[in-house]
């Protein structure tokens, strides 16, 4: 059981490059708008990473 959690973790986690991507190839025509949304977007994940950190979910004891 524990090996699937960290993988659904990973996979959660692994996600978020297929949305970053797209932004860092068209930075220059998003604007402050683009901007703030893809921060939004990464200080979301930022909490929810340090949450799964503390939580104690990727050690692989």
């Amino acid at each position: 059981m524990r090996y699937y959690t960290v993988a659904m973790t990973f996979i959660i986690f692994d996600v978020e490059i297929m949305f970053l991507v797209p932004w860092a190839v068209h930075f220059d025509q998003l604007g402050s708008f683009g901007y703030l949304a893809v921060m939004l977007f990464i200080l979301n994940l930022s909490l929810a990473y340090a949450y799964e950190w503390r939580r104690g979910g990727l050690d692989w004891d």
